[in-house]
């Protein structure tokens, strides 16, 4: 059977790369791409698109109806920083928008669901380094303990409904193909871009502030490869820690630099998402992921940099 694959929040940092992806594998009429907003070029002329408003649940029932999607990725959200200065937006968006899409998921007998979590579920007192996947989890923002607070929806509707929801805590992504979207892990893309335009870099998180992160092209395939696990492998249905690489803002500049002579970093003071940044883990356990479904890094730091600036060179 041929699977009907609905992206909703298509135009973020995820989804523009996982709707080419997936347009790739199944066709591009197999994939139907949404947003709330106007669609980039490539993504409205590569295949189907529709508007869609996850906090509207009519608009969302006659999409479902018109598609009959048999897979379902759920990327809509407001992010960590954007999140704090708008919090009863990103509370009603990110847990409204999922139940709704959870709901209906279950009305139209939806084979599968794609949720993504983040590394904000941890907080001040989860371990930092080399976070479990169980622990204590006290996340102090908006987007964190909504992302908690989901993940036990997800878990709540594969225990009660038998709905095959699978989910990946992302570290901060960086990719070349589209903007980040608010985020506390931002700095990683744009000093790629001031890199190449000015040589230089104001850093709003501090020299050696750690946090773990992943490359786009790795955080693609190891949703992709979540989402083709066979179903008996899984043990996890909350959201599956995953790690990338970890690094500071020093030691990325220093790779910049060995690749972009002269490159200079500097940093701001008293940004609030230093204090964000601070409460997350310095590194990720993923063992699980590794032992359910085969789950294993390709890009490391160097590796990484040399992509991100052979690409972005022909794109500014």
């Amino acid at each position: 059977m041929s699977e009907k694959i609905l992206v909703i929040g298509a135009n973020g940092q995820i989804g523009t790369e996982l709707v080419n992806t997936l347009r790739g594998i199944h066709g591009r009429d197999q994939v139907i791409a949404s947003d709330i907003n106007e669609p980039a070029y490539a993504i409205r002329n590569s295949g189907p698109f529709e508007f869609v408003n996850v906090l509207d649940k009519d608009n969302l029932h006659h999409v479902f109806t018109k598609h009959q999607p048999t897979q379902v990725y759920l990327l809509a959200a407001i992010l960590s920083a954007v999140g704090e200065k708008k919090p009863k937006l990103a509370w009603d968006l990110n847990m409204n928008g999922l139940i709704h899409v959870l709901d209906l998921a279950v009305e139209f007998k939806t084979a599968k669901v794609f949720w993504p979590s983040s590394i904000a579920v941890f907080g001040p007192h989860s371990p930092q380094h080399q976070t479990p996947q169980y622990c204590v989890m006290d996340p102090n923002t908006v987007y964190g303990f909504s992302k908690l607070a989901g993940e036990r929806w997800c878990e709540y509707y594969f225990a009660k409904y038998g709905l095959d929801v699978r989910s990946i805590r992302y570290p901060g992504l960086i990719g070349w193909k589209a903007a980040p979207g608010g985020g506390t892990t931002d700095y990683a893309v744009h000093i790629f871009h001031e890199a190449l335009k000015t040589g230089k870099y104001e850093s709003f998180l501090s020299e050696n502030t750690a946090l773990p992160m992943m490359y786009m092209d790795d955080a693609i395939r190891a949703t992709l490869s979540l989402m083709d696990a066979p179903a008996e492998r899984l043990t996890i249905r909350s959201s599956y820690n995953l790690a990338g690489m970890s690094f500071t803002p020093k030691q990325l500049a220093a790779e910049i630099a060995e690749r972009i002579p002269g490159f200079d970093i500097s940093y701001a003071d008293n940004d609030p998402r230093q204090s964000i940044a601070d409460s997350w883990p310095k590194s990720i356990d993923d063992s699980q992921a590794a032992i359910d479904w085969d789950w294993k890094l390709e890009y490391d730091l160097p590796k990484m940099v040399d992509d991100m600036l052979t690409n972005l060179k022909q794109t500014i």
